[in-house]
C-alpha cells in the first residue's frame, strides 16, 4: 500500500489571520488521522506573511495535543539557525509528552531571506556545520552515557527519530552515510529528485535507528470531483509562487478562472517548473498521478502538499486522495 503523510505549512489565505491558519491545522490533523495518513509535519519558515509554523515546536505540540494517533513532527527544522541542545531539549520535551509520536526532519537551509538570518543571529557560514550538528543533536537525544556533563532533559535517552530532509545530493549523501531515513523536497525543487534517491540507496549504511533506505518525496496534490474544479483551486499555489518570484510574497491568494491573466511568462515558466511535481485533477487523474510518481522514484513514502483557499476543499482534497490510495491497495491485493 501506498504510505501517504500531510506536509501543512500551516498556510495562511488572504483574509484570514495566523490564529486561524493554526485552528485550521489542527482540523487539518485530525482530518488526516481519521483517514489513516501516517504523519503530518511542518515546517521551519520565517518572515513569510503566507506561513504561521515559524515557531515550528510549539505546533508541532498544538497539533500532536489535539491528536490521539497520528506521528506530528518537522518537516523540518532548519538546524543551522538553532544550537542542537535546544532542539534536543524542544522535541525531548515533545517526546516526553506524546511518546512514539514525534518525528524530526533537519535540514540546513535557513528557511528565510538573507535580511532575516541577521534578524536571527545565525551566520550563514554555519551551514558547513550541518553534519557535525546533526552528530552532536543524535548523540544528545542518544543513551546518556557516564561522564557526559552536557545532556539534554528532557532529551537523553528519547531517541527520537531523525530524518535527513533536502533538495540537492548533499542531504542524501549524509543521510546514507548516518543511516537515517531522508525526505527530499520535490514538492518545490524537482531537479535532482532521481539522482539524489539512487544515490541515498546505493551508499545507504545501516545505523542503530535505520537497517534498510526508506526514501520520501513531497508531491503537490489537489484532489476535487472534476479536473477543471482542481485546477481551478490549484490557481491559489500558482499565484502564491508567482508573487514569490516578484519580490511579493503574501497570504495565499483565492482562486482565479483564468491564471494566464496574472501572471506573466518567466512568472508561468519558474512557477511551472517549481511545481513539476504535482497531481492535479478528479480522483481518476489523481490515481493515474500518484501511481506515476510511486513508480518512477521508487519512495517508501509520499509526502502529500495541498494549498487551498478554502479549507473545506483541502479537507476534501485529502479525502479524495486517501480513497484514491485505498483504491489501488485493494487492486493491487491477490485475490
Amino acid at each position: 500500500m501506498i504510505q501517504l503523510s500531510v506536509l501543512d505549512l500551516a498556510p495562511i489565505p488572504a483574509g484570514s489571520t495566523p490564529g486561524d491558519a493554526l485552528r485550521k491545522s489542527l482540523d487539518l490533523a485530525r482530518h488526516a488521522e481519521r483517514l489513516g495518513y501516517r504523519r503530518i509535519w511542518v515546517a521551519e519558515h520565517h518572515n513569510m506573511t503566507g506561513i504561521a509554523s515559524a515557531a515550528t515546536p510549539v505546533v508541532i505540540g498544538h497539533l500532536a495535543a489535539g491528536t490521539s494517533t497520528i506521528r506530528v513532527g518537522a518537516g523540518g527544522v532548519m538546524l543551522p539557525n538553532h544550537a542542537p541542545i535546544v532542539i534536543a531539549e524542544q522535541f525531548g520535551t515533545l517526546e516526553a509528552l506524546y511518546p512514539g509520536r514525534i518525528d524530526l526532519g533537519l535540514g540546513r537551509a535557513p528557511g528565510t531571506d538573507p535580511l532575516t538570518i541577521r534578524a536571527l543571529r545565525r551566520d550563514p557560514a554555519r551551514a558547513a556545520d550541518f553534519p557535525q550538528d546533526v552528530l552532536e543533536l543524535q548523540a544528545l537525544l542518544g543513551p546518556a552515557e557516564p561522564g557526559r556533563r552536557v545532556r539534554a532533559v528532557p532529551g537523553a535517552g528519547s531517541e527520537v527519530p531523525l530524518w535527513i530532509l533536502g533538495s540537492s545530493t548533499f542531504g542524501a549523501q549524509l543521510a546514507a552515510m548516518l543511516g537515517l531515513p531522508y525526505g527530499f523536497a520535490s514538492h518545490f525543487a524537482p531537479d535532482d529528485l532521481v539522482p539524489a534517491l539512487r544515490l541515498y540507496r546505493d551508499r545507504f549504511e545501516p545505523s542503530r535507528q535505520l537497517e534498510r533506505p526508506y526514501a520520501m518525496a513531497g508531491m503537490n496534490v489537489v484532489a476535487a470531483e472534476t479536473d477543471a474544479e482542481a485546477r481551478r483551486l490549484f490557481t491559489t499555489v500558482q499565484l502564491a509562487f508567482a508573487s514569490v518570484h516578484r519580490g511579493e510574497p503574501g497570504p495565499y491568494p483565492p482562486p482565479v478562472d483564468d491564471v494566464e491573466r496574472h501572471w506573466t511568462p518567466p512568472e508561468r515558466q519558474l512557477a511551472s517548473h517549481m511545481l513539476t511535481h504535482s497531481v492535479v485533477g478528479s480522483p481518476e487523474t489523481v490515481r493515474d498521478g500518484l501511481e506515476r510518481f510511486v513508480r518512477e522514484t521508487g519512495v517508501d513514502e509520499v509526502m502529500v502538499v495541498t494549498v487551498t483557499h478554502d479549507h473545506g476543499a483541502r479537507l476534501r482534497s485529502y479525502e479524495i486522495l486517501a480513497d484514491v490510495a485505498r483504491r489501488i491497495a485493494s487492486s493491487a491485493a491477490p485475490c
